[in-house]
Formats: structure tokens, sequence, C-alpha cells
């Protein structure tokens, strides 16, 4: 691996405490961008299709399929792969939008010097450098919060978003995705005493917590609004990032927590006081999402991919998410990739 791994001093934290730390490494991170709660570009909240739903857009894109409108795999280099060479001396880097506060997927490991950002999402980042610049460490790291990742990209903030973000057709309309690099599905976190059993009517009359700008506010809004969710759910408190969801649940703001099962395992391993409840409930894909025009970067991306997913995605997976998500990573295991979009 790219970065070291000092974790073992990380398998004790819980709770408030170990929210504590993270948020105090975030909020003194020059990285960090400015939080809204949502922008304007990301897709529209009430009103939309669920995140399987099976209707498909004016355009003939459905989201169980949005996976597969990506470019075919080529080592070629093109303008945008040009213009990111043609930086010179310490600019010479790769500019990425990343999570700094999710556990195993992109976090600053205190125990490291520097607080170095490690995790599932950002070994990927090291192997893209590495195929483009040659150097896996010609990484500039920029935190993005989950409401600011499509402006980052349409704005010319970062060259890419690899943040746990899941490939749809609303997206697809503002960014480019490489293949799916990651399979999960949306879950329900609680406190293991609490009555919450799962995404049902047990969720009546409690309040849930939920990124702004993600697919899970999405798809509780849609739900509720066609009864497949309680409607005297509250879904009305949203936050910029995930972890945020996780304090407040903590701080019993909240009852219940929805998110992809893989950060909800990961905030699990930080509070042993709550678990997951249920079983999922969507189907999900995470890919790299791109300026909308960078063909040749998602091309670029779609070819580490090929490489990444024969070697390399194994041994991250074991490294960061095996002890959260369990040895078996066949459920996790994107599907073989398609590359339907022509042009």
């Amino acid at each position: 691996m790219y970065v070291s791994r000092a974790r073992a001093s990380l398998r004790g934290w819980g709770g408030v405490a170990a929210m504590a730390v993270l948020c105090a490494l975030a909020l003194a991170c020059v990285l960090l961008l400015p939080c809204t709660q949502r922008a304007p570009d990301e897709p529209a909240r009430a009103g939309q299709k669920s995140a399987t739903g099976i209707q498909a857009r004016a355009d003939g894109c459905v989201d169980s399929e949005a996976h597969r409108q990506t470019l075919a795999p080529s080592g070629a280099d093109g303008p945008t792969i040009e213009a990111i060479k043609a930086r010179t001396g310490a600019k010479r880097k790769l500019i990425v939008g990343v999570d700094q506060n999710g556990y195993r997927w992109g976090y600053r490991n205190p125990n490291t010097e520097g607080a170095q950002l490690e995790g599932f999402d950002i070994d990927l980042v090291h192997h893209i450098a590495a195929d483009i610049l040659g150097d896996p460490d010609a990484v500039q790291f920029k935190a993005i919060p989950t409401s600011q990742r499509i402006a980052a990209i349409e704005d010319g903030r970062v060259d890419m978003v690899v943040r746990t973000m899941t490939i749809t057709c609303d997206r697809l309309r503002h960014v480019a995705f490489s293949a799916p690099y990651f399979k999960t599905g949306q879950q329900v976190l609680a406190p293991k005493s609490s009555p919450i059993t799962g995404y049902d009517d047990s969720l009546a009359h409690k309040k849930v917590c939920t990124a702004a700008g993600s697919t899970t506010y999405t798809k509780l809004a849609a739900d509720r609004k066609e009864g497949r969710l309680p409607a005297s759910t509250d879904i009305s408190t949203t936050v910029p990032n995930q972890l945020d969801c996780l304090v407040r649940l903590q701080l019993g703001e909240v009852d219940a927590v929805v998110t992809d099962g893989a950060l909800a395992a990961s905030q699990a391993a930080q509070d042993p006081t709550v678990e997951l409840k249920g079983k999922p409930f969507t189907t999900e894909y995470y890919g790299v999402a791109m300026k909308k025009d960078a063909d040749d970067l998602v091309r670029r991306v779609n070819r580490v991919l090929v490489d990444y997913r024969a070697q390399g995605w194994q041994t991250s997976y074991d490294d960061w998410l095996s002890a959260t998500l369990g040895r078996d990573a066949s459920a996790s295991k994107p599907p073989a990739p398609q590359y339907l979009r022509g042009s």
C-alpha cells in the first residue's frame, strides 16, 4: 500500500470521543471546503424516482442500469489528461475530491504523521495517479462535502471525485462516471436498544437523518410520497456530511440514520452502541465522477479499473473493509463492466 497503516489503536474508538477527534481534525484541515446544505446542481430532492425505480426518464435512463453508461477503456492521452500532465512543479498533481471523515473509506488517521488520508477510496486515488502521472503520491486531496460533489466537478475545483458516490441517472446529467468500483445498498443504522427493525413500519413517528444531496434522501422522499415509507417518518434532518448524522444520533437528536450499508457498517465500527437494522433495501454502485466532457479521463480511469479489479481491489478490501463488511467480498464486488455510452 502507498500509505502507512497504523490502525491498531483505532479499534477502541467509539461514540462521541471518536467523533470529536475526527471532527476536530476535519475543522482544522485546510483542505475542507465550505459546507452548504445542498449544491444547486445536485439532484432535486422531492418527487424523484426511488434509487431502484424501474421507470425510465424521458431520455431512457433507468437508475438500475445507469452504471452501464460509461465509455470504453483507453490508455490514450487527450486534452484533459494533457492539461493535467502540463502542470509544473508542486502543482503537477491530480486534484481529487474525497471524504476525510469516512472511516475506512477516506479519513484522516491521527496515528500517522500529518494525519494522513487513508481508506478504500484513497487507495484507488493513488492507483489512478500512478497511472496518469507515474507517481501514486502526485495527488492534491480536497475534502468535499456530500452536497458539493457535483458542484466541485462542474466548477473545475477538482479533476474527479472519489467519494462513495452512487451512479444515478440524474447525476449523469451533470457529470460523467467511470464503470462501478463497488456495490452496496442502503440500510438503517440505529441504537442497539432501539425498537427500529429496518426500513419498514418501525420508522413511523421516527426522525431519520440523511446527507443533503444524497441518493438516500431522494429514496426516502419518494417512498414517503408513494406510501412505501410511513407518512409520519420525519426526514427533515439533513447534514452536509454523512458522519454528522452519526453525531446527531449519538446526541439523541434523531432516531436513526439511513445511508449506504458500506458506510453505515464503518460507522457502527466507530460506535459499538449502534448497529445496522434490517437488510439493504436498494442496490447502489459507486463510480469515479468527472466532468461530463472529459472523455479521455473517463476512458483512462476505466482502464485503470480493469487492472485494479484484477489486482488491487481485493487487497484494499481486505485492508480496509473486511473488518466491517466481512471477509467474503462477493456482495461488494462490482459487476462486470459494460461500456454502453457511445460518446
